[in-house]
């Protein structure tokens, strides 16, 4: 008897909510493991064409670790408005302590997804926030505590 591979329709797919509190985290890692999750890698019904990803809420993006010692001033994002002489390098360090320290993590999770229609679908499901307050408690948002998964996943702040 052969074994057919499993392929899912949009329609069967269910999707979970997860809560991941970002406090000691380490940034690379926690991006990859939501990644998986935003992707629907962790499924045994993955499908690569099929968005069977779930939901991931991430609070506390301003206290998520970044390894190393001069890590945060040499992680540099690149922002160019295409007029001449006007592109910008700004450190992880600035984009932490400034008013939007959720765009690190946003960042770092859009890097490790595809790059093609699926991929921006894939991104609108990843939910970031500054503080400990969200507003997707009425999903009831499994908690997801990805420090427990491996000792190196959170570093002490």
């Amino acid at each position: 008897m052969k074994k057919q591979t499993i392929s899912i329709k949009p329609s069967e797919v269910t999707k979970k909510w997860y809560l991941v509190d970002a406090e000691g985290l380490v940034l690379g890692r926690l991006a990859s493991i939501v990644s998986k999750i935003l992707r629907g890698k962790h499924k045994t019904i993955y499908t690569p064409h099929i968005d069977c990803g779930d939901y991931v809420v991430i609070v506390n993006a301003e206290k998520v670790a970044l390894t190393g010692g001069n890590k945060a001033e040499q992680l540099t994002y690149f922002k160019h408005t295409g007029y001449a002489g006007s592109e910008t390098f700004t450190p992880a360090k600035k984009v932490l302590e400034g008013n939007h320290p959720e765009r690190v993590i946003q960042k770092a999770v859009q890097r490790m997804i595809t790059r093609n229609k699926l991929g921006r679908a894939v991104l609108t499901k990843l939910k970031v926030y500054q503080g400990p307050n969200h507003p997707h408690t009425s999903q009831n948002p499994e908690i997801l505590d990805i420090a427990k998964m491996n000792r190196k996943n959170s570093r002490s702040v």
